[in-house]
């Protein structure tokens, strides 16, 4: 995308344009830690907004705008999580293979390439 600093990027970012074992550690510890990276911002941006409220340039009073955090809702929330993991977890016991992608069950032919 980048013409002129494109090649140093990709040496900088994933070590070459080859796919070796430098390439393939930093793109797994990548996408790895991204989602945390991302919840955990997630989460700072919420808190923070709940806490202060919006800030703005003209500094009228944003105390009308607060959203306590309720503790009804802090319950709710964990009650919800609850019921959603227990339904994953008494769906994955009953039945593994439901969620499952059917392809995982070919036999391997290193002769022909698969589709994707």
């Amino acid at each position: 995308a980048i013409p002129y600093i494109g090649t140093d990027l990709v040496q900088w970012i994933w070590g070459g344009f080859s796919v070796d074992n430098a390439t393939l550690t930093r793109f797994f510890t990548l996408h790895f830690l991204l989602p945390f990276i991302v919840a955990a911002s997630s989460l700072v941006h919420i808190l923070f907004l709940h806490q202060s409220g919006a800030n703005n340039p003209l500094g009228i009073s944003s105390q009308i705008d607060k959203v306590p955090f309720h503790p009804y809702f802090t319950f709710k929330d964990i009650v919800g999580f609850i019921v959603m993991l227990s339904t994953l977890v008494f769906l994955s016991l009953i039945n593994p293979y439901l969620l499952g992608d059917p392809d995982n069950f070919i036999p391997a032919n290193p002769l022909v390439t698969p589709p994707h």
